[in-house]
């Protein structure tokens, strides 16, 4: 007999913010795809080459600011998974019921984006308004792609379970 959770779940689909999305989380993304069978949608204000799968699609906005995040808070639905360093982009999505992850691992949740929101803030206000440098993020390296890579496979398996119909 199912379990009934997984008869009001809706297919999962993960989305990208495409547009600086690094190769090797590229490259993770569509190998995590293939192997769980879920599809992935990458959306951008430029063309990007993907393999030939039905699991892959590409979608090209027009160019400008928010247009690809405004593509993807229209798109994404709950339980769904968005790949994006966009702090804004990824509390909308959080609004929407679904849950962010950024190339780093971080997982953007109800529990957490608040706090990402503030900080994020914070950050700006210093560097808009008192002219203190913050820096960027470091440039992202091997340990922040087996972060994504870990905290991805455990989103996948923990979605894909609830998916499953228990014996």
């Amino acid at each position: 007999m199912p379990d009934e959770q997984t008869d009001d779940l809706p297919p999962m689909r993960i989305y990208v913010d495409a547009d600086a999305v690094p190769r090797d989380i590229k490259d993770l993304l569509l190998r995590a795809a293939t192997r769980t069978r879920v599809p992935v949608t990458f959306i951008a204000n430029q063309y990007m080459q993907l393999p030939e799968s039905e699991l892959f699609e590409m979608i090209q906005v027009a160019a400008g600011p928010d247009v690809a995040d405004e593509k993807i808070v229209d798109l994404v639905n709950a339980g769904d998974l968005v790949i994006t360093a966009d702090i804004p982009l990824a509390a909308a999505v959080v609004d929407k019921g679904a849950q962010g992850l950024s190339p780093r691992g971080d997982l953007f949740t109800e529990r957490n984006i608040g706090q990402r929101l503030a900080m994020r803030d914070l950050m700006t206000d210093l560097r808009n308004n008192d002219g203190i440098e913050t820096g960027g993020p470091p440039p992202l390296n091997q340990k922040d792609c087996h972060a994504f890579a870990n905290e991805l496979d455990r989103f996948l398996a923990r979605r894909l379970k609830q998916r499953r119909p228990t014996p």
